[in-house]
């Protein structure tokens, strides 16, 4: 059985940092994509960023690009997102999920953690 286990989140102030970890298991984690998502309240789950296995190939959505760094360790199992200068809007539950290939699409991906919330006061 996949399991992911997403940890890292809190509260911060704008402007401030953390990073999200994400930790897999159940197969071998150096053969999928990982990919991140956010949900805020009221609004539907939208992409933040996307790793290909090897960890050679990134993607971003526009609205956390130049902010967020995106990388992972197969020999760990783990994604890591570091997320700087964050804003207010950046609130949410951040989720991670794997799947054979990186997308910005949600159906993409066939294993997701719980999530972990991320609040940013202004």
């Amino acid at each position: 059985q996949v399991q992911l286990v997403e940890s890292g989140g809190g509260l911060v102030q704008a402007g401030g940092s953390l990073r999200l970890s994400c930790a897999a298991s159940g197969r071998t984690f150096s053969s999928y994509a990982m990919g991140w998502f956010r949900q805020a309240p009221g609004k539907e789950r939208e992409f933040v960023a996307t790793i290909s296995a090897s960890g050679g190939v990134r993607y971003y959505a526009d609205s956390v690009k130049g902010r967020f760094i995106l990388s992972r360790d197969n020999a760990k199992n783990t994604v890591y997102l570091q997320m700087n200068s964050l804003k207010p809007e950046d609130t949410a539950v951040y989720y991670c999920a794997t799947g054979t290939w990186g997308s910005r699409s949600r159906s993409a991906y066939d294993y997701w953690g719980q999530g972990t919330q991320v609040t940013v006061s202004s």
